[in-house]
C-alpha cells in the first residue's frame, strides 16, 4: 500500500532523514520506533504531505504522491494524528469530528460518528464540549476519532501514548489493534516500544534519519540491540 525509496528530507541546509526505505502491506500494523531526534515525525510528516521531502519517492497503491500537496493526500485516504493531538480546541467534540470529514462529499456522517463513539465511549458524553476543555487522553481519543471520520485506508498514528495514564494507553492500543482487525493499514511510531511491538506485524527501528533494522515484530523484540536501547532489557 506504501512504499518509500530512497526519501531524504531537509530543515532548511539540515538534512534529516537519509536516503530512508520501507514499505506497509495493506491490513498491517508496521510499527517505526527510534529514540526522539532519530526523524520520525519528520518521515510521517513527509508521506502525509505536511514537510517537503528533496530526494527519493513516495508511493502509495503504486501511484507516486510525493509532488500532491497534503490536502490532496488526505483524499486519496490517508490521514494522520499527528503528535501532540493539535485538535481544534475552541470548536466542540461533534465539530471537531465532523471536520475531520471535511474532504468528503457523502452526505450521511452519522453513521462514522457512532462508530467513533462506539470506540470511544468517553467523547459521546461531552459532545458539546469544547476540545480544549478535555483531558489528555481525552484529546487523543479525539484526535484518532477526528482521522477515522476522513474513512483512511492508511492511519497515521504519531504518538499515541504520549501523556496518557496507563489504562488509557491499554484502551488507545485495544483500539489499534480493532482497528486492523477491521481491515485498516496503520504505520504507528510510538514511544513505548515494548507496547507497539506487542500490537505490530513489522518494525523498523529508525537511528539518525537512517533505518537500521527491520523485520517482523517478533524479531525486533528480540534483537539483542533493541532490547537495551528501546525495551530496557
Amino acid at each position: 500500500m506504501l512504499s518509500i525509496e530512497n526519501v531524504t528530507s531537509a530543515y532548511g541546509r539540515i538534512e534529516v532523514l537519509h536516503g530512508v526505505t520501507l514499505h506497509v502491506d495493506a491490513g498491517e500494523i508496521v510499527s517505526l520506533i527510534g529514540a526522539n531526534g532519530a526523524g520520525k515525525t519528520t518521515l510521517m510528516h513527509a508521506i502525509s504531505g505536511v514537510q517537503p521531502i528533496t530526494g527519493g519517492t513516495i508511493r502509495f497503491e503504486g501511484e507516486p504522491i510525493e509532488q500532491r500537496p497534503a490536502h490532496v493526500r488526505v483524499t486519496f485516504a490517508i490521514s494522520q494524528v499527528p503528535e501532540g493531538r493539535q485538535v481544534f480546541e475552541p470548536l466542540s467534540v461533534k465539530d471537531n469530528l465532523r471536520l475531520g470529514a471535511w474532504t468528503r462529499r457523502d452526505a450521511d456522517l452519522e453513521p462514522d460518528i457512532a462508530r467513533v463513539c462506539a470506540l470511544f465511549p468517553m467523547l459521546k458524553t461531552m459532545w458539546k464540549t469544547p476540545a480544549g476543555a478535555l483531558s489528555g487522553g481525552q484529546q487523543q481519543m479525539l484526535a484518532i476519532g477526528r482521522a477515522l471520520m476522513a474513512k483512511p485506508r492508511l492511519l497515521l498514528l504519531d504518538e499515541p501514548s504520549m501523556g496518557l495514564a496507563p489504562n488509557l494507553v491499554d484502551h488507545v492500543l485495544s483500539v489499534i489493534r480493532a482497528l486492523k482487525d477491521d481491515g485498516l493499514t496503520i504505520l504507528l511510531v510510538e514511544q513505548n516500544a515494548s507496547a507497539a511491538l506487542a500490537i505490530a506485524d513489522r518494525a523498523y527501528v529508525l537511528e539518525t534519519g537512517r533505518v537500521t533494522l527491520s523485520g517482523t515484530a517478533a524479531e525486533i523484540q528480540t534483537d539483542s540491540r533493541v532490547k537495551e536501547a528501546y525495551l530496557g532489557i
